[in-house]
């Protein structure tokens, strides 16, 4: 008797760790923003950087991760952290990190113009540098 509840517990506690979703697997992309014109922003200016899958060449791409905030008086460089969950990234797609400067009613005022390849490799942390964004008339 005691070895049947001992099985029977057994079997539940199996069966409620397989019903379990698994942990959820952070992967973070940092790195810096800047640009090489010798001009501030305005305190209102929009600041974006996102990654995105850039695997299909004829359709647009898909973001995975963003991260906008106001320059509120601050200059570049800008610090950014984009976290994806790994389970999300397929190994066989193409990842890349862009960013964008605007000013308040959305006028593009600085952006990357290269393309930022992200390499998922399995590791926990990507540091992509600093990005340097170009000047838009």
């Amino acid at each position: 008797m005691v070895r049947a509840v001992f099985f029977g517990l057994s079997a539940l506690s199996l069966a409620a760790c397989a019903t379990i979703p698994p942990a959820e697997q952070p992967v973070s992309v940092t790195g810096s923003i800047t640009y090489r014109e010798r001009m501030a922003l305005p305190p209102t200016a929009q600041i974006e950087i996102t990654l995105a899958d850039v695997s299909l060449a004829d359709a647009p791409s898909t973001t995975i991760a963003r991260q906008a905030f106001t320059a509120d008086g601050r200059q570049v460089p800008f610090a950014f952290s984009l976290t994806v969950d790994q389970r999300r990234l397929d190994q066989r797609h193409s990842y890349a990190v862009s960013a964008r400067i605007s000013d308040a009613s959305g006028r593009l005022m600085f952006i990357t113009d290269t393309r930022n390849s992200v390499a998922f490799d399995g590791g926990r942390a990507i540091d992509m540098g600093m990005l340097t964004l170009v000047k838009t008339n």
